[in-house]
């Protein structure tokens, strides 16, 4: 199976859909960061697989000193091109961050990427060396028991007139191979890694950190006019897409 997890053979395409003002991104994920962020001026975030900069823009704009880290080179020339010049834009993997200074850093946030980060323990030591004493993580991410890559499907039951959501599998963890971006390109393929939630609580507390706050987030997206509009918008608003969870340290809880 291919090991290699960037986007950056996709950055043109990403780049278009993050454009796209209906997106999940900005229309469910933004607003809801900015709501919990309370970003004040000077705050330092680290935007850690930060992608194209789409949310390192929206941090920046609002006052925080914002350095964007992504391993795909591909995406931070974007970055670079687009964002704002007062944003700093590094190429490294998120488990490698020696370019950062010791406890330089308010806020991580890392927005729908931890699912396709494989070293997720060296990940967190390195935010927490990085994170001041009373920094925090943010992490936003498809929802690990609702969105299975190859485990979850909507199911139709036809005589109760019912949809429903079916779990295959769930606390097995898995690397699964995925398509970047169906129905464009289906042969261009990138790894995620199924793990369920006990496994991002247990990983925090080891690495030293307390789950502070988790959300549970919705599609704002309608249903077209037809016979099944009314039970697809109503199990829009009862299985949630995104999981958020905040990360405290130790004593800062």
């Amino acid at each position: 199976m291919k090991k290699d997890t960037s986007w950056g053979n996709v950055a043109d395409w990403y780049k278009k859909y993050l454009d796209d003002p209906d997106s999940y991104q900005s229309q469910v994920i933004l607003p809801q960061l900015i709501r919990l962020l309370t970003i004040k001026k000077g705050q330092k975030i680290l935007d850690l697989a930060c992608g194209t900069g789409f949310f390192s823009e929206v941090f920046q704009a609002q006052g925080a000193e914002v350095i964007g880290v992504d391993i795909a080179s591909e995406l931070i020339d974007i970055a670079r091109l687009h964002a704002s010049k007062d944003i700093q834009f590094i190429v490294s993997p998120a488990h490698k961050l020696g370019t950062l200074q010791t406890q330089s850093i308010d806020t991580v946030v890392i927005i729908l990427a931890i699912q396709n980060i494989k070293e997720v323990k060296e990940m967190l030591a390195e935010c927490k060396r990085v994170l001041k004493k009373d920094g925090k993580i943010t992490i936003v991410m498809n929802h690990p028991a609702y969105r299975i890559p190859g485990g979850s499907s909507w199911e139709w039951h036809e005589q109760q007139g019912r949809q429903y959501r079916r779990i295959d599998a769930y606390l097995s963890e898995k690397t699964v191979e995925i398509s970047m971006h169906p129905g464009k390109d289906p042969h261009t393929k990138t790894v995620s890694f199924h793990r369920p939630i006990q496994y991002y609580a247990k990983l925090a507390h080891n690495s030293g950190f307390a789950i502070s706050r988790i959300e549970e987030w919705i599609s704002h997206k309608t249903s077209e006019i037809g016979p099944r509009q009314k039970e697809e918008d109503r199990m829009r608003k009862e299985i949630p897409l995104f999981m958020f969870l905040e990360l405290s340290q130790f004593g800062n809880v």
